[in-house]
């Protein structure tokens, strides 16, 4: 899994990747307390996340394992958003 904020919204008129009723967003990864890094993604989201919240993205073959995504032609989902990240007792990101 990935950390990422989501940083906008993907429209696309025409796709073949199967999966109706779902939004498309642009996710930037980012580090457990929140700083931003370079690389970014662009993913279905499954919990219904908005902008500049931090969510939890899986990629590859485990992005096509949910009930909607199943054998469709996703490669990155969001599947939660977080709410906190605590590590050895301090909180590094909290909602």
């Amino acid at each position: 899994m990935i950390f990422g904020k989501v940083m906008g919204t993907v429209v696309s008129t025409q796709k073949s990747d199967g999966v109706q009723g779902r939004r498309y967003l642009l996710v930037q990864a980012c580090r457990p307390n929140g700083d931003l890094l370079h690389e970014c993604h662009i993913a279905v989201d499954l919990v219904g996340s908005g902008h500049g919240e931090m969510v939890l993205l899986s990629q590859g073959s485990s992005a096509r394992q949910t009930q909607d995504t199943y054998q469709k032609a996703v490669d990155c989902v969001i599947m939660g958003i977080v709410d906190l990240v605590e590590e050895k007792g301090q909180f590094l990101y909290q909602k």
